[in-house]
């Protein structure tokens, strides 16, 4: 008798944006160093200077990774099960409809639509990362705190137990980037979010930071504080997603977070969006519905 070693079932990967040190780089480097049970088998971009960095780059062709220059033609490639997609935040919808047409698993950066419609069309494929946002905004531009506050707002909504939001306030300035305005944006912008039940939130996002986006945190306890980094914050939580995400593509389970939440995230990110260009504070009955 010839006993074979056990081959576990792998998913197999797609991922989009994968110049290096971009987010799809990193998470295709995620998939391939930490997360046992998954096959990076193609990574996609249509902009010429990434395709030709990526179809040179030495890890890609050890691990036998495919670069294609059409997301389209991507979607198509043989035994292809999931495809994460970290794109520009206009593109995110269609990608991922896309996506499920083809009948893959989908998981996707943010941000995701407030529009109904969009959801309950996700909920009918397969499976969705909690992440999974999508939205139509102005031309790769979701509006700041779309764009720079959006985990930050899921966050909040984690450490504070989930709390239904009230109101919400918001203001910037247009000092370096005025051509900004014309995307109805601003390079710096403050928000605040007054939850029922006497809890508030307060976001800050620049577009102008030397050392780049500014994501800190802050967590003060009854013995002091502790203030994780950058990396520090994200490398074992891109890790810790992944291999999750996976473990529900492969035993066909839902992903430990429903598609809801993220649209509750993204209606506070639209609201702080909508008070930063009307100069208005942006109401929710006690039910979370804007007012």
């Amino acid at each position: 008798m010839v006993l074979a070693p056990y081959a576990p079932p792998r998913a197999m990967f797609a991922s989009g944006s994968p110049l290096w040190p971009g987010a799809g780089c990193r998470h295709v480097q995620n998939l391939i160093y930490r997360v046992p049970r998954a096959s990076v088998v193609a990574v996609c971009s249509t902009e010429a200077h990434e395709l030709e960095w990526a179809r040179s780059f030495e890890e890609y062709k050890e691990f036998n990774v495919t670069v294609y220059g059409s997301y389209e033609e991507m979607l198509s490639h043989l035994g292809l099960q999931a495809v994460w997609i970290s794109t520009s935040t206009d593109v995110h919808a269609s990608q991922t409809l896309a996506a499920i047409k083809k009948g893959l698993h989908v998981l996707c950066e943010k941000p995701l639509s407030h529009r109904q419609p969009l959801i309950v069309r996700s909920n009918t494929c397969d499976l969705l990362d909690n992440t999974g946002f999508f939205v139509r905004y102005a031309p790769r531009n979701g509006g700041i705190f779309v764009d720079c506050a959006i985990h930050d707002i899921d966050l909040s909504l984690w450490y504070l137990s989930d709390p239904v939001p009230k109101s919400c306030w918001a203001t910037g300035t247009l000092q370096h980037h005025p051509e900004l305005a014309q995307m109805n944006d601003v390079d710096n912008g403050v928000g605040v979010v007054e939850f029922w039940g006497s809890k508030i939130a307060y976001f800050y996002c620049s577009r102008t930071q030397a050392h780049g986006h500014d994501v800190c945190t802050e967590i003060t306890g009854t013995e002091g504080k502790v203030s994780p980094e950058y990396w520090q914050r994200f490398e074992d939580a891109f890790a810790l997603e992944t291999n999750e995400f996976t473990e529900s593509v492969l035993r066909d389970k839902p992903v430990p977070l429903p598609l809801e939440k993220g649209v509750k995230v993204m209606e506070i990110g639209r609201a702080l969006q909508d008070a930063l260009l009307t100069e208005e504070v942006q109401k929710f009955n006690e039910k979370g519905e804007r007012i």
